[in-house]
């Protein structure tokens, strides 16, 4: 999925942190790793941190060099200022449209090494995540490589956007009240938790869904339209962290009653639906009906 080149973007709006302190996630080891990951990686936004990671310092801030859509096109970090972007112009109109709740822009950072976070220190090795106490989606944009090399998705921008759309998409569930009402931190395919983060997919979805026909200020739309590929990337990403893969990558074998996030076939679906409807009632009736 190609940002129009015309594009205009808000260099200010993710705020850039470099290097903290490298920190290590306890215990170390391919096992923790996927653990973590598990736990974390597109998290559901209620996640505290702190027991994973120790101290980091925040290291200095700043703005980024984002200014325009063909700067998204060729930059990761681009990318994420634009994807927010889009979802912020997406979610401002279809949040209240057909929700009834004004939508408020969430913080957005990126880091390298480490970060701390009003939900406590993190790790690149934690992943992505939207951290409801201070209201802020994390990044290290290296990850979007990770997708590739170690969780075996495709490439392709809409992959990498599909990350930042599901966090945002944990976000618009802070607004809205459903982080607060999904059933907490208890683990297991039929559990709240899984189905919070399916919904999270959902409302990526629903952003691609409208992506295209979505504008900038001036009225340029931020992305062209979709392509089959751009689909079948983000489908792919989503299949890549089902927790029946990282399960079986990290352990060898599928434990359901652990997952957190749901499974390949899951998550596939439930991006599917919100693509496919642009519905956020639909969306949200993944909490009380599965997928």
């Amino acid at each position: 999925m190609t940002f129009s080149d015309g594009s205009h973007l808000d260099p200010d709006r993710v705020r850039r942190r470099g290097p903290g302190r490298t920190t290590a996630i306890a215990g170390g080891g391919i096992g923790t790793l996927v653990v973590a990951l598990l736990a974390i990686f597109l998290g559901n936004g209620s996640i505290d941190l702190s027991g994973l990671t120790s101290g980091s310092d925040a290291g200095d801030e700043s703005g980024t060099d984002c200014t325009a859509g063909a700067d998204a096109n060729r930059d990761a970090e681009c990318r994420y200022v634009a994807t927010l972007e889009s979802t912020d112009a997406y979610w401002a109109k279809t949040l209240p449209d057909q929700a009834g709740v004004r939508y408020t822009e969430p913080e957005a950072v990126s880091f390298s090494g480490s970060t701390s976070s009003g939900c406590g220190t993190a790790s690149s090795a934690t992943g992505p995540f939207y951290c409801p106490s201070d209201g802020t989606v994390y990044l290290d944009v290296a990850f979007f490589d990770d997708l590739t090399s170690q969780y075996g998705a495709n490439g392709g921008p809409l992959a990498q956007e599909y990350v930042v759309a599901h966090e945002v998409g944990h976000h618009v569930q802070d607004l809205t009240g459903v982080l607060d009402r999904a059933g907490g931190h208890a683990v297991g395919a039929d559990e709240g938790s899984v189905r919070t983060e399916l919904m999270a997919d959902c409302l990526g979805g629903m952003w691609a869904h409208g992506a295209s026909s979505t504008k900038d200020a001036s009225g340029t739309p931020f992305l062209e339209k979709l392509t089959q590929q751009d689909v079948a990337d983000a489908l792919s990403a989503a299949a890549a962290v089902g927790d029946d893969r990282l399960q079986r990558a990290g352990t060898g074998h599928v434990d359901p009653d652990s997952w957190t996030h749901g499974s390949a076939a899951q998550r596939e679906a439930a991006f599917r639906l919100g693509y496919s409807t642009g519905s956020y009632d639909r969306c949200a009736a993944i909490l009380t009906k599965g997928v």
